[in-house]
């Protein structure tokens, strides 16, 4: 399992090369981020992230000072966000009950607990906690997503509906912990995902064509 692993990195990364991800100015950005990007494409979380820079809210105390309404209004590109607004305002209220309102206090904990710890805020589930410890805290916690469980499905590696944790401890467990190797990973498999693991493959010119079980010559 480490030896394909380690090949699906390297034909991925000699294919795409590094990606460069999580594009954001600050931690807290890649925090809001994290949430916003919950169903919905980036190029809309883009925009909400611009209008939230613009009216001077990319930053956790202005941010809490700000009104639910407003928030909502200012991310209004993505999906569902009256319920993306309060969760952003858990997220807050989370931090300064318990960490003085700073994000260094609580990125300081080892990963199972601050794992445990961003899993207790409401409306915080497992994708968006790890995306948060992996690149905002900067600390190893493999993202899985659904371009992760898509093509590892494809690849005979996973069921379909594999459990969250499962798919998780196949990469954790198999591939020496590293917060760049988990960061590069995670952001290669996103990138195939949109190229060529669509929900209607686009086999030809696929990196992984030789290892999938759903390779077609089309």
């Amino acid at each position: 399992m480490q030896k394909k692993l380690q090949s699906i990195y390297k034909l991925l990364l000699d294919r795409y090369g590094p990606q460069g991800w999580w594009p954001a100015e600050t931690p807290f950005e890649i925090v809001v981020g994290a949430i916003l990007t919950q169903s919905v494409a980036w190029s809309n979380v883009e925009k909400a992230i611009t209008s939230l820079k613009e009216a001077g809210l990319i930053d956790l105390h202005e941010l809490d000072r700000a009104a639910v309404e407003q928030i909502a209004s200012l991310i209004h590109s993505t999906i569902y966000y009256n319920e993306k607004a309060k969760k952003l305002k858990n997220l807050l209220h989370f931090l300064k009950q318990r960490y003085y309102g700073e994000l260094s206090r609580l990125f300081c904990l080892p990963v199972p607990e601050l794992r445990a710890e961003l899993l207790s805020i409401k409306g915080v589930g497992e994708e968006t906690a790890d995306s948060i410890i992996l690149y905002a805290a900067g600390k190893p916690s493999f993202v899985i997503d659904a371009y992760t469980r898509r093509i590892f499905f494809r690849l005979g590696m996973a069921h379909e509906k594999e459990k969250y944790t499962k798919l998780r401890s196949l990469f954790m467990n198999n591939l020496e912990q590293g917060t760049s190797l988990y960061n590069e990973y995670h952001a290669l498999l996103v990138r195939h995902g949109k190229e060529h693991c669509c929900p209607i493959p686009v086999c030809a010119g696929c990196p992984l064509g030789s290892l999938c079980d759903f390779q077609t010559d089309d």
